[in-house]
């Protein structure tokens, strides 16, 4: 393989690894919205708060095999909780009001959390490590790729098969597409509705908390880490298709290896690879008005 495959290859693996971040966040945004029809603004600051959690975990717990994972795992349920109280106690009472007051209520808890951040952990920027086991390099000939690298984008294709097996596999994935197209049908046949949404959006901030934890020995933690991943994640699930779970894994492998390789380009193309972004966003819709994998009911 000759200096160029391998420069291609390397940055193909690359944007994978990109993808699967992407993708973690944007499938429970996507269900959320497909299934719920929310606009959910706070699920990056939920995102955010799965990285810090996992970090302040990490400074008590004692360093062992698991406790990295332990960690993350345990920031995730602890986000989940707290999206199920917040689903039923401030976002049940606007679902019959429309999106507007769902965008203006999960807006503003965004912003009541960006400023809890900043009030707990300060304007500081933090730093965690993957584990030891995970911190070298796998090669496979003249290829090289951090092992973390590997390890997220194997586990990236598990949360597809896990959530292709809850939507399709599972009662509650069958309940789940029965309200997308009968929320009334659904209710007459006594399925309690309310706990119904309890449950997806807890699933989704879970998602998110995962996705938080997960990509924080990848980047800088700090406050305002959640803007750009929010806007990346709305735009990937438009392109792959509200609610659909293959259509926001395509639109995040598409988007990861947009900025892979949009860095290998001549100054300024790099810095224009989030304009890019919304520009295949807008020439995909012109085509498709419903995304890649997505239809006029979603799920």
């Amino acid at each position: 393989m000759d200096d160029l495959s391998t420069l291609l290859v390397s940055q193909f693996l690359s944007g994978l690894t990109r993808a699967m971040v992407y993708f973690l966040i944007a499938s429970g945004l996507s269900l959320v919205f497909g299934a719920m029809n929310v606009l959910n603004f706070a699920h990056g600051a939920f995102y955010m708060l799965g990285a810090f959690f996992c970090y302040s975990a990490l400074q008590w717990l004692p360093v062992t095999a698991v406790s990295f994972f332990a960690a993350v795992v345990g920031a995730a349920l602890a986000l989940a909780l707290l999206g199920g109280l917040i689903e039923s106690t401030l976002l049940r009472r606007t679902y019959a009001l429309g999106h507007v007051p769902q965008i203006l209520m999960t807006y503003g808890l965004a912003l009541i959390l960006a400023d809890l951040v900043r009030l707990i952990w300060g304007g500081r920027f933090y730093s965690i490590g993957p584990p030891a086991y995970l911190a070298g390099v796998t090669s496979a000939g003249p290829l090289s790729l951090p092992t973390y690298h590997v390890f997220l984008i194997l586990f990236g294709f598990f949360v597809y098969g896990t959530l292709w097996w809850l939507l399709y596999r599972t009662e509650l994935g069958r309940v789940i597409r029965a309200s997308v197209y009968s929320r009334e049908m659904v209710s007459a046949l006594g399925i309690d509705q309310p706990r119904l949404f309890t449950v997806v959006f807890m699933i989704g901030i879970f998602l998110a908390g995962i996705a938080g934890g997960l990509s924080a020995p990848l980047t800088a933690i700090g406050s305002g880490m959640d803007i750009s991943i929010l806007i990346e994640s709305f735009a990937i699930v438009i392109i792959g298709g509200v609610g659909n779970v293959t259509g926001t894994l395509l639109a995040s492998l598409i988007v990861g290896e947009v900025f892979a390789f949009a860095i290998l380009l001549p100054q300024p193309i790099p810095q224009m690879a989030q304009g890019f972004l919304f520009i295949f966003m807008i020439a995909i819709l012109v085509v498709r008005p419903y995304g890649l994998r997505g239809s006029m009911l979603r799920l």
